[in-house]
């Protein structure tokens, strides 16, 4: 094996690197979008619930 046949490694760090910032890029996308249609809130709700009944006060 040459260092011609030897596989390039930007070739592959690129290829990482898309699909890093495509990962991220639509994370971003459902993040805003739940964030847009109040998640957040109903989370926040449904934890002190949940840490209520733990306690014995809900």
């Amino acid at each position: 094996m040459t260092a011609k046949d030897a596989p390039s490694p930007r070739r592959r760090v690129t290829g990482k690197r898309f699909v890093t910032a495509a990962i991220f890029a639509v994370s971003v996308c459902l993040i805003a979008v739940g964030v847009s249609v109040g998640e957040p809130a109903e989370v926040l709700q449904k934890a002190v619930n949940i840490c209520l009944e733990c306690i014995g006060i809900g």
